[in-house]
C-alpha cells in the first residue's frame, strides 16, 4: 500500500514538473517572440519614419566617437546573428538549454541585439538627399511599406512561427515530437533564394529623407546583410547538400530573370 502511494505521489510530481516545463516552455517563448517581433517592428517604423532611431539622450556629439559606437552596435548583432545562427553552435547550446527553446533564445537575443541599436544609436548632423516632390515621396514610403508586408509575407511562407521559435515551444507543450521542415521551393523562393533580404534592403533605403544618420545604419546594415547571406547559404549547403547546391545555380540571390527549364 505504502509502495503504490509513493509510486502515486512520484508520478504526480513528475506530472506537476511536466506542467510547469510545458506552461514555462510556452511563455518564454512568447515572451521572446514579443521581444524579437517588437523590435523588428519598431526598426521597420523607424525605417518608414514613424518612430525614432534612437530614443537615448546620450550622445557623444563627436562624429568618430559616434560612428565608433554605431558601427560596434551593428557588430554586435551581426556577430550575435552568425555565432547563433551556426549549426555547431545550436549542438553545444542544446547542451545548456532545452532544444525547444534554441530558435526562441535566438529570437530574444537578436531583439535584445536590435533593441541596443535602436536605442543607443548615436544621430549624426547633415542629410544626403531630400525629395520634395510629393509625388515621388509618397512612392517612396510606399516602396518601404511594401518591403515590410514582402518581408512578413515571405516569414509566412517558410512558416513564421517556426522562424520565432513558436511551433517548436507549441510541439513541446502539447507533447508532440519535433519535425523539421523540410526545404521545399514555394511562392516568392522559386524567384529568390533571400526574399526576405531583399524586403529588408527595400526598407532600408527606399526613404524620401535620407539623413547622414540614416545612411550609416543602412550601409552597416547592407554589409552585414550580405556577409550573413553568405553564412546561412554555407550552413544551408551543409544541410541539404546537392539540393541546394542546384537550387544556387536556378535561382537568383534576391530576383530570378530567367528561369531555367
Amino acid at each position: 500500500m505504502s509502495t503504490q502511494l509513493y509510486n502515486n505521489q512520484t508520478d504526480y510530481r513528475k506530472d506537476e514538473q511536466s506542467l510547469l516545463s510545458r506552461g514555462f516552455a510556452l511563455t518564454y517563448a512568447f515572451f521572446a517572440y514579443a521581444v524579437g517581433t517588437g523590435m523588428l517592428f519598431w526598426f521597420f517604423f523607424a525605417a518608414i519614419g514613424l518612430a525614432p532611431y534612437s530614443l537615448s539622450t546620450i550622445e557623444t556629439g563627436n562624429f568618430f566617437q559616434a560612428m565608433t559606437i554605431n558601427t560596434l552596435l551593428v557588430v554586435i548583432f551581426a556577430v550575435q546573428h552568425t555565432i547563433m545562427a551556426r549549426k555547431s553552435f545550436k549542438q553545444k547550446w542544446k547542451q545548456v538549454i532545452p532544444a525547444h527553446l534554441e530558435r526562441s533564445t535566438f529570437v530574444l537575443a537578436a531583439g535584445i541585439c536590435m533593441g541596443l541599436i535602436l536605442w543607443f544609436w548615436q544621430p549624426l548632423t547633415g542629410n544626403v538627399w531630400t525629395f520634395e516632390n510629393e509625388t515621388i515621396r509618397f512612392a517612396l514610403i510606399g516602396l518601404a511599406f511594401a518591403g515590410v508586408v514582402y518581408v512578413l509575407i515571405t516569414s509566412l511562407v517558410t512558416n513564421h512561427f517556426e522562424l520565432f521559435g513558436i511551433r517548436q515551444a507549441w510541439l513541446h507543450a502539447t507533447g508532440k515530437p519535433y519535425t523539421p521542415l523540410t526545404f521545399k521551393r514555394q511562392w516568392v523562393y522559386k524567384y529568390s533564394r533571400h526574399p526576405m533580404m531583399l524586403g529588408l534592403l527595400v526598407v532600408i533605403w527606399s526613404t524620401p529623407d535620407m539623413s547622414v544618420t540614416r545612411l550609416v545604419l543602412a550601409m552597416l546594415l547592407t554589409v552585414y546583410l550580405f556577409i550573413g547571406i553568405q553564412f546561412e547559404e554555407h550552413g544551408l549547403i551543409q544541410e541539404f547538400g546537392d539540393k541546394y547546391q542546384q537550387y544556387r545555380k536556378e535561382i537568383g540571390m534576391f530576383l530570378t530573370f530567367r528561369k531555367n527549364d
